[in-house]
């Protein structure tokens, strides 16, 4: 791994990190458990794209890690890392169509939904209830417009990356 790689994914999880603390304090409009705007996905969509599924892989893991350390939230560790896992899986795979099938905003979606699935998979184990499933559609619902801003935002952020020559999108 080259440095100037290693250096931007680095930048690349410390600005998510930072992002997942500021979000933190935003409240949501919606006193939904476990809904939260995603804006730090902004920057895994960005790592996908340019760095391929195991570097975002690792920004995501890494992220959730470190946020656990920040907040001391450790339960939240194990919904949010398998979100990332299954986000991460279901965006690479949508990834491969999206100049087919998918813009950055459908492969977002794509991965809200998979992260979302992922955190009721774990409150189904946590809880012992498969009934966590009734769940699913309200935070597939409030995802579906963090979705689609994560998607946006990160159509322009890619493409301005290009421009600056920041990184190397994927062969």
């Amino acid at each position: 791994m080259n440095i100037k790689k290693l250096t931007n994914m680095a930048l690349l999880l410390a600005l998510a990190l930072v992002i997942s603390v500021v979000e933190l304090q935003i409240p949501m409009p919606v006193p939904i458990p476990g809904a939260k705007l995603g804006l730090s996905n902004i920057i895994i969509l960005v790592s996908l794209y340019f760095y391929g599924f195991k570097a975002s892989l690792t920004i995501s893991l890494l992220k959730s890690f470190m946020l656990v350390l920040i907040t001391g939230a450790v339960s939240a560790f194990f919904y949010s890392a398998a979100g990332a896992i299954l986000a991460s899986i279901a965006m690479v795979l949508a990834l491969k169509f999206h100049d087919k099938l998918f813009s950055f905003i459908g492969v977002s979606e794509i991965g809200a939904f998979a992260h979302n699935l992922g955190q009721i998979i774990v409150s189904v184990v946590v809880m012992e209830n498969i009934k966590m499933f009734y769940y699913l559609p309200l935070l597939v619902f409030v995802g579906t417009f963090t979705g689609f801003f994560v998607g946006l935002s990160s159509n322009f952020i890619i493409k301005h990356m290009k421009k600056l020559d920041i990184g190397e999108k994927l062969k």
